[in-house]
């Protein structure tokens, strides 16, 4: 717990410094309040991403004083993150990296992870036998795609206060218990550190949004998810492959959706924005509907609505790769159990025929 409360207190203070100067001098202020994913009445920062990096670096510096053995790895998955942390952070201060441009920083990061850290996919699991990928040629791609996948994953989710923060705090507390569980201490001190870090911007984030998490903490957060999630699997042979696939099954399923909804079903491309993810159908066929004003105040109260819904989808992934870690079959039924609950809620909500229990009261 150490490392999760040290993380926890440098990023909240971090995160408030950052508010406040990024207010006083207008530093990476999100003051485009008409775009299309946009569900904000007042410019707010958005490098809050900056302040987990930083209290994640610090909270590392103050483990290795305490555990000296863990330096190597711990510099080693640090300069792997801060390769795809920077195309982010550039992007939250310039707005001038393309989402090509992120994506390929965090595809070299994935590979310096697969040689410095050995963090490269070489088992799939099946029910009866797993499959080994023997050859390089066939790991390294496999490896690449994932772990940039995972990162450009939790931007896309990354639409509403809190959402993306405690999603990603869930999925590193799942890690936490397992690693624990097979006695994988290193791994469980990273998870707690880039929890509490990850906690400590929230705090800040939920409800009010008085910073956002911007490309640089989404970047960051997936890559270390992925990153943590191949390391996990790979060092631990009784946790299986399926667990990872589980554990990150939202975020990894709507930006799959997304890519065949935009590309097969609107004929536009995939990197096209558009409004009609998931969390953004229920924001405005649901929550805004509810809600009722469209003043500044209801805005931030619809906006702050929203993510309790999808913490609740993403659970459903999360709680069953948790308690089913080791048993490739259980996890493999909860996977296609969540893709079917995904798509039967999406068509539901898109045609207006929305699950009575997900209906608030609209106000008066």
């Amino acid at each position: 717990m150490f490392s999760f409360l040290i993380s926890f207190i440098v990023s909240a203070l971090f995160t408030l410094l950052i508010i406040k100067q990024a207010r006083l001098h207008g530093a990476a202020l999100d003051s485009n309040l008409h775009g299309i994913q946009k569900v904000h009445a007042v410019a707010v920062p958005r490098i809050g991403g900056l302040s987990i990096f930083l209290a994640v670096i610090f909270t590392s510096v103050m483990t290795v004083m305490r555990q000296p053995l863990i330096w190597d790895w711990i510099a080693s998955l640090l300069a792997c993150a801060s390769v795809a942390f920077l195309g982010g952070i550039v992007e939250d201060f310039t707005q001038r990296v393309s989402p090509l441009r992120r994506l390929i920083l965090t595809m070299v990061a994935a590979a310096m992870g697969y040689f410095l850290l050995d963090a490269r996919i070489e088992r799939l699991d099946w029910i009866f036998s797993p499959w080994f990928l023997q050859t390089m040629w066939i790991s390294l791609p496999l490896t690449v795609l994932a772990v940039a996948g995972i990162a450009n994953a939790v931007n896309i989710i990354d639409g509403f206060n809190g959402l993306a923060s405690v999603v990603t705090i869930c999925m590193l507390l799942s890690l936490g218990y397992v690693a624990w569980q097979v006695n994988d201490m290193f791994l469980l001190v990273l998870t707690l550190m880039v929890a509490g870090a990850t906690t400590g911007f929230l705090i800040w984030n939920y409800p009010a949004g008085l910073i956002f998490l911007g490309d640089g903490g989404a970047y960051f957060l997936g890559f270390m998810l992925g990153e943590l999630s191949i390391l996990l699997v790979m060092r631990n042979p009784q946790v299986s492959t399926w667990y990872a696939a589980l554990l990150l099954m939202y975020p990894v399923f709507e930006t799959l959706f997304s890519v065949y909804r935009r590309l097969f079903l609107r004929g536009k491309s995939p990197g096209m924005p558009d409004g009609i993810h998931l969390h953004s159908l229920i924001f405005r066929r649901l929550v805004l509907w509810a809600v009722g004003r469209k003043d500044a105040r209801a805005l931030t109260r619809s906006n702050a609505l929203t993510s309790p819904y999808l913490w609740l989808l993403s659970l459903m992934a999360v709680i069953p790769a948790t308690l089913f870690w080791r048993h490739t079959w259980l996890l493999m039924v909860f996977c296609m159990v969540f893709v079917f609950s995904y798509v039967w809620l999406y068509a539901r909500i898109v045609r207006f025929r929305a699950p009575r229990w997900m209906i608030l009261g609209k106000r008066k």
